[in-house]
């Protein structure tokens, strides 16, 4: 078993130290910050993942982990060092990469030994060339410190699941023994294995996520038909889905893609192109799409409602995504702030609680709800924004029963129309086209 340092304990560095530490390797998670250090410390898991509470105790318990903030003690022997840090994006959707360059310049300074140094953080097209000059530049013992791309493609809410089963493991370097000892790391997930530069590698990553968003905003764009005339964007995608051309993910049309990872990483690569003079037309009209999104919902309450303003408003789910606590780019925020502009108050309710309490850092004018029926007593309308499972069991007919209103905007299409139509509810889907005529329709594509 392998000596395995992993920098940063946000969503990607927690889960990838847990999981080598279930592998059997000892786990060494460098983390600088104070208030996640302490949580870490004291046995407490400062973000919400399934699984990873109970796989971290386990392995914790077995002392194949250890938290510090000091790099000389935690790369001490390590014989891999994983950088997963933030990458956050500039106002203009350049990644801001200097938690990549600290990591970097901190391991060269610390090493004790040779070392693999590996990237799982999402970042530009050509970071290893510069993470290995820096390395160069502030290695003070000549050790070998060859630098390896192996991005990761774990979705939040199944993070855990997605390293232990992964569909394939992409591992690029221009030291072919730097490959070769991190696909050992991965040979017990008998999992397809990419190896090829660090360029190739890299862009994977984006590939991949701008793909996804491109599908999602696809979607979208043909659900803004389907409303137009009269057609079911669930049954489409259906239909669509089982076309082994296409498959059936990432086919939901809804209130389009928030969350840390396809914003981030869309804007990213617009960036990288704009730097090359290439105008990256489609990726621009996906972004476009998905930013327009949330407006559907504000144009569906006004169609339903009329003037929205001193009308009282319901929202469930504020993560970005069910079994996430992840507020980062959540459309919750986005319909929240646009239903203030209109002058409504908000209630609001999510499964989570370290969802509630990061929407409340942001979101202080809301009234948060201790479940879905105290957000629909005395509501005008509901807006359904994350689709919970625990949102799939609600007593719908009890809901209808305790609005002012029962009105109900599904922005995930979670709910059968008809079914809501006969629990009470005027319903109101994405695509769905449940109640509104050619005659009544309110021109929602401009």
């Amino acid at each position: 078993m392998s000596n395995i340092s992993v920098i940063g304990a946000g969503y990607v560095g927690l889960s990838t130290a847990a999981c080598f530490a279930e592998l059997g390797h000892n786990i060494t998670l460098i983390e600088i910050d104070p208030e996640k250090l302490t949580a870490l410390k004291n046995g407490l898991m400062p973000i919400s993942e399934p699984g990873l509470n109970e796989m971290w105790q386990r392995n914790k318990q077995e002392d194949r982990i250890n938290v510090t903030n000091n790099h000389m003690d935690g790369l001490l022997g390590a014989e891999f060092a994983f950088i997963a840090v933030g990458t956050p994006a500039a106002s203009n959707g350049k990644p801001d990469l200097k938690w990549v360059r600290l990591a970097a310049k901190n391991i060269a300074e610390a090493a004790s030994g040779p070392m693999v140094i590996v990237i799982k953080s999402t970042v530009p097209i050509g970071t290893a060339e510069i993470i290995d000059r820096i390395v160069s530049y502030n290695d003070r013992n000549g050790h070998s410190l060859p630098v390896v791309s192996n991005p990761e493609f774990l979705r939040e809410g199944a993070a855990i699941y997605d390293f232990m089963h992964p569909s394939r493991v992409v591992i690029g370097s221009s030291s072919q023994e730097a490959i070769d000892v991190v696909s050992k790391l991965y040979k017990p997930l008998d999992s397809p294995i990419i190896t090829c530069d660090n360029r190739t590698a890299e862009m994977s990553k984006y590939a991949c996520n701008a793909f996804l968003a491109t599908r999602i905003s696809f979607m979208n764009e043909i659900a803004l038909l389907c409303d137009e005339y009269s057609v079911d964007i669930v049954k489409v995608a259906k239909i669509m889905g089982l076309d082994p051309r296409f498959g059936s993910g990432y086919l939901n049309a809804g209130l389009g893609w928030g969350g840390s990872c396809l914003p981030k990483d869309l804007k990213g690569l617009i960036h990288m192109a704009k730097s090359r003079g290439f105008p990256a037309r489609l990726l621009r009209a996906v972004q476009q799409i998905n930013q327009q999104q949330v407006y559907i919902v504000i144009r569906k309450l006004h169609w339903l409602l009329g003037n929205l303003e001193g009308k009282t408003i319901g929202i469930l789910g504020l993560a970005f995504k069910p079994n996430s606590d992840d507020v980062r780019e959540a459309r919750s925020l986005l319909i929240i702030s646009l239903l203030e502009n209109e002058g409504c108050r908000i209630k609001a309710y999510d499964p989570d609680p370290t969802a509630m309490q990061n929407a409340g850092k942001l979101k202080i004018d809301v009234t948060y709800c201790a479940n879905a029926y105290e957000v629909a007593k005395d509501s005008d309308a509901i807006v359904l924004v994350t689709e919970w499972e625990e949102f799939k069991e609600l007593d719908m007919p009890a809901m209808a029963s305790m609005m002012n209103q029962p009105i109900i905007v599904d922005g995930r299409n979670l709910y059968d129309p008809d079914e809501m139509i006969q629990a009470g509810f005027l319903y109101e889907g994405i695509g769905r086209c449940s109640q509104r005529t050619q005659e009544t329709r309110i021109g929602i594509v401009q």
